[in-house]
């Protein structure tokens, strides 16, 4: 009994890549993450945007950075996402 508990690990957690849209508030920063699907019925491909609230610790991301988010905790009303890296600073 005691192996099953051991070998189990947390939930896996959403990955998510975006582009900082906002860096004005303290440690947070906006990313709008851009999805394309299918619409079921008419087959047009749409693009859906949304808006995650990043906790962003060190207050090094610019506007126009593409970064890797992933799911966390709840860290205040709206943040539920966290900042795994950036993969392209803006130019």
């Amino acid at each position: 009994m005691s192996e099953t508990t051991e070998t189990s690990e947390r939930n896996v957690r959403k990955v998510r890549e975006g582009i900082v849209t906002s860096d004005k508030m303290d440690r947070t920063a906006v990313v709008t993450v851009t999805e394309r699907k299918r619409h079921p019925r008419y087959n047009k491909t749409l693009r859906l945007e949304k808006k995650l609230y990043v906790h962003d610790e060190k207050n090094d991301l610019k506007t126009g950075d593409r970064v890797r988010v992933m799911e966390t905790r709840p860290l205040s009303k709206t943040k539920r996402w966290r900042v795994v890296e950036v993969l392209e600073r803006a130019r």
